[in-house]
């Protein structure tokens, strides 16, 4: 077997990419804890403001399948490039903008970026010696996730210290020095996968994505009963169903459909839409409940600052555990990473459930839902990388973010409906709606870990026991079947 080929400055490669996946990671949740401040300064409704996060989520779900497809086709380091400079033009907009509408459509060009996450796995795989490949997956996928719970933390001191504008103009700054870099550093692909980009396909995708969000989204105040949301619930079973159809007969699908029906990728999808639905729920619900007034018989009364360091030591955790995840996978298995993760996260909702009356209470429940989480999310990354074509990774990492969205949609809109039903004399949630909520959460999680039990370990080469078998380059031939994914590498 020859030696891997070189390609100089994969670690100067890695700093450019962790910049920008930790920047769009951060604009997914900056905003969250400010949206009070934000309908103020804008002279907006509680109702509109939201679609300040609606209108991201819808543009981030519909782009970032298309772009990673794009990158696998014309190259990955022009469509990160892309995404890094869409980002940083949505960011200048937010930041100057004077009203919701000009608002909303800044955050519709930053969802461009959301393909900056399955480029970078995609960048990592081609780029990278393939012994770096799991632990610098592992790390993006672990950014992902800290950036998301960094952003609740740092939205109050930004705030508090500057405005809300400079949510918009430090991720800016970050990610324009970000996209100067990968234009000069990052070496374009060899990789790449022949076709063209299915229009029709891509129309349907986003017609069932946006029924579907929207739905979600809105259901919490239409009522999940109301015609408007079974209505655009029916729409988007439609319009999903003759997307299929079409993806599975077309001679260049934007998704390949036999790719989204290997084991691997599958049930690391079916894990991925149930912890999406956990973490976001928990990242959405949990702030409001710190900061509800210990009067209401509950919470801490904590301010924005306060309730973002108390969530604290999940960030951390998910980190820590997301950058130790390589390793650990190596030498435990990526499938039985996710279990774990998925059993020690339902252990830690189950907890902030049934015992957050203290302090000390939320500080040990948030620590030990970091380390399931950065356990759980990193791993993933790495089954998806390692379960498909090197070609697809960038389609196949982008549904898998795709998917986590939906998630994470589902998440918050199942929370939201479950606070909103149970309101005390104050006015204010009952403690028994956001208990009720947590735990299912949790019994979200506990299906996501019966789901990550069907997930094929990944075999290993007994030559290199420590390194994955199925990490593909240059030059080397996939044949995926059944889930298994081999590869013969030319001499």
């Amino acid at each position: 077997m020859n030696a891997e080929p070189s390609r100089a400055g994969y670690r100067t490669t890695f700093l450019v990419l962790a910049a920008g996946a930790g920047a769009f990671a951060l604009l997914q949740s900056l905003v969250s804890p400010v949206l009070p401040t934000i309908q103020e300064a804008l002279n907006t409704t509680q109702t509109n403001v939201t679609w300040v996060l609606t209108a991201y989520l819808l543009s981030a779900s519909i782009c970032t399948p298309i772009v990673g497809r794009l990158g696998d086709m014309i190259g990955k380091k022009k469509m990160f490039v892309f995404a890094l400079i869409a980002l940083a033009v949505g960011s200048l907009l937010a930041a100057v903008a004077p009203s919701l509408s000009i608002m909303i459509i800044a955050r519709v060009i930053q969802g461009v970026g959301g393909g900056v996450l399955p480029l970078s796995f995609g960048i990592i795989r081609d780029e990278f010696p393939r012994e770096k490949v799991p632990g610098a997956v592992g790390v993006i996928a672990a950014l992902t996730a800290v950036g998301a719970g960094l952003g609740i933390v740092l939205a109050g001191p930004i705030v508090d210290a500057l405005s809300y504008h400079w949510l918009f103009w430090i991720p800016m700054a970050v990610i324009a020095v970000a996209a100067i870099a990968a234009f000069f550093v990052i070496p374009e692909s060899e990789v790449k996968t022949a076709g063209k980009i299915n229009w029709l396909a891509a129309l349907l995708l986003s017609g069932w994505l946006v029924a579907l969000l929207l739905a979600v989204s809105e259901a919490p105040s239409w009522g999940w009963g109301s015609p408007k949301v079974l209505g655009l619930l029916i729409v988007a079973i439609i319009v999903a169903a003759t997307w299929v159809r079409l993806e599975s007969r077309s001679a260049n699908p934007l998704i390949d459909m036999r790719m989204m029906t290997i084991r691997a990728v599958w049930t690391t999808n079916l894990v991925a839409l149930l912890f999406g639905v956990a973490m976001f729920g928990t990242f959405a619900f949990l702030p409001a409940f710190l900061q509800t007034p210990s009067e209401a018989g509950y919470g801490f009364g904590a301010s924005i600052t306060t309730s973002g360091l108390m969530i604290l030591p999940q960030t951390v955790g998910m980190f820590v555990l997301g950058v130790l995840a390589g390793r650990l996978g190596e030498r435990f298995g990526s499938k039985n990473l996710v279990v774990a993760g998925s059993f020690v996260s339902v252990a830690a909702l189950a907890l902030l459930a049934l015992a957050h009356d203290h302090a000390w209470e939320i500080y040990l429940s948030s620590a030990v839902l970091g380390i399931g989480f950065g356990l759980a999310f990193s791993a993933m990354s790495n089954l998806i990388v390692a379960a498909v074509p090197a070609e697809q990774t960038g389609v196949a990492s982008g549904m898998n973010a795709n998917i986590r969205t939906i998630g994470g949609s589902l998440g918050a809109a199942f929370m939201a409906s479950i606070v909103a039903a149970h309101v005390g004399p104050s006015g204010l949630p009952s403690e028994s709606g956001y208990s009720a909520g947590f735990l299912l959460l949790a019994a979200a999680l506990l299906l996501g870990a019966f789901a990550a039990v069907l997930i094929p370990a990944i075999p290993r080469s007994p030559k290199t026991r420590h390194e994955p078998a199925v990490q593909l380059r240059h030059g080397e031939l996939a044949m995926v079947a059944g889930g298994t994914v081999v590869g013969n590498e030319s001499e």
